[in-house]
């Protein structure tokens, strides 16, 4: 993501339709290439924690813990490098996409200290869960840190 192109957004806000519970360190799961992904209300996303934040797009990731799947309730645009809020609490930074399961949903990658499952985040049916962008300056719609 080139920071020069990359302009104020709002929170992409979603719920928790489902809890997953379980961590796998097999899993396969391809890094996209594509840095953000739109996404439409009422689409169904499955948000899964990785330890690999260094992965590189088109590595593959295999550290998962799995922590369940999100309705969108606004359409919006998740960005890599996004914080990923549950009930009010940082879970991680969205590392990027795995597209296995696409058109029926993404695998939305969580980059975190530890493999979290929904459990671990205390995940239940209609837990807020949000999408926000960092270090953009939204008065002035360009990156914190630039005068052009």
């Amino acid at each position: 993501m080139n920071p020069h192109e990359d302009g104020a957004k709002h929170v992409v806000r979603s719920t928790v339709v489902k809890v997953l519970t379980h961590r796998r360190d097999d899993r396969g799961m391809r890094l996209e290439e594509f840095t953000s992904r739109c996404v439409r209300a009422g689409e169904v996303h499955e948000l899964v924690t990785t330890d690999q934040a260094g992965s590189a797009p088109g590595a593959r990731v295999d550290r998962v813990g799995f922590l369940g799947f999100v309705e969108i309730r606004g359409a919006g645009v998740i960005d890599r490098g996004d914080e990923v809020w549950v009930d009010g609490r940082l879970a991680g930074t969205v590392l990027g996409f795995d597209a296995c399961h696409f058109p029926n949903h993404y695998n939305v990658l969580i980059a975190a200290d530890t493999l979290l499952t929904g459990p671990d985040l205390d995940l239940r049916p209609e837990t807020p869960v949000s999408f926000r962008q960092v270090a953009v300056d939204a008065r002035a719609d360009r990156p914190v840190g630039t005068r052009s």
